[in-house]
């Protein structure tokens, strides 16, 4: 590639140039993957230079083990880029122990590539939640989204159907969360160990007999953090077999708890992405039989 320019450092260059990150261009010059005029650089700080020509060999990306699986996806917005899904409750995101197959990046893989894989899946929703999630096309989009979720500008908005009735029209619950010591399997609300920050905004739609449907707004991103945080005020989301109160029925036939909005900043155009998707059956039939 060749290109007019003022002088720059090699790794800066391939990273704005090529679809690789500063970190990755590092890594591939100190393998010998650039050329300058033709000569192998190996140093990141060299010089780039107007009219230079660079060349970069970027290697195949490895086999991918997950297997690609022909199962529908509800896509919302696509580009070259990025790509928001709905995923069905149910669900799970990626690939675990117990679950092979028949997850999202399954599904993926068939309607995209294998590459896809690599950069994939910037941020997870629980197997029994639905609703909305972001998935990179590339490893630089992967990055920069990634960064927008550390600095909390995306915004994740959810609805949710909860025991009780909630009091207070909108309000906050800041409460650490953590690995629980009695069931690895779960989190909880605790200031010990791993504990982590973890701040949840919600506000009330609708009240009923004995349940309120909520518009919740994550503040941070733990782990079940919307589960644990309406459990630990004493409104757990219905539905919730794990961190619900098992003497009440689940009325809801599964978890109620959907991710509706979307927002954040495109990885390369810079432009705002809304993205909304309507409330699943399973919620609007829930919403009918408690009314």
């Amino acid at each position: 590639m060749t290109m007019t320019m003022n002088p720059m450092r090699l790794d800066k260059y391939l990273s704005e140039n090529f679809d690789v990150t500063r970190t990755q261009a590092a890594k591939l010059i100190e393998a010998g993957s650039c050329t300058v005029n033709g000569i192998v650089v190996t140093s990141k700080k060299h010089i780039i230079n107007t009219d230079d020509e660079v060349m970069l060999d970027i290697p195949e990306a490895e086999p991918c083990e997950v297997l690609a699986e022909d199962i529908p996806i509800d896509v919302r917005y696509e580009d070259e880029y990025v790509i928001v899904v709905n995923k069905p409750r149910g669900m799970v995101v990626h690939p675990a122990v117990g679950h092979y197959s028949g997850t999202l990046v399954n599904a993926l893989m068939w309607h995209y590539d294998s590459n896809l894989y690599r950069a994939g899946i910037v941020h997870r929703i629980d197997k029994d939640t639905s609703g909305l999630l972001v998935v990179a096309k590339t490893e630089k989009a992967h990055l920069h989204l990634s960064e927008q979720l550390k600095e909390r500008t995306v915004l994740r908005e959810y609805e949710a159907v909860v025991h009780g009735r909630v009091k207070r029209e909108s309000g906050s619950v800041d409460a650490p969360i953590g690995r629980s010591v009695s069931d690895r399997k779960k989190m909880c609300v605790t200031d010990k160990g791993n504990a982590r920050n973890a701040i949840t905004h919600y506000e009330v739609i609708s009240c009923y007999d004995s349940f309120t449907h909520l518009r919740l707004r994550l503040h941070t991103g733990r782990t079940h953090q919307i589960r644990v945080h309406m459990a630990y005020v004493g409104h757990p989301v219905a539905g919730d077999l794990v961190y619900g109160n098992s003497a009440k029925p689940a009325l809801a036939g599964g978890q109620c708890l959907h991710a509706k909005r979307l927002q954040f900043t495109h990885p390369v155009s810079g432009k705002p992405i809304k993205v909304d998707c309507g409330l699943p059956e399973y919620f609007t039939k829930f919403l009918e039989k408690i009314k």
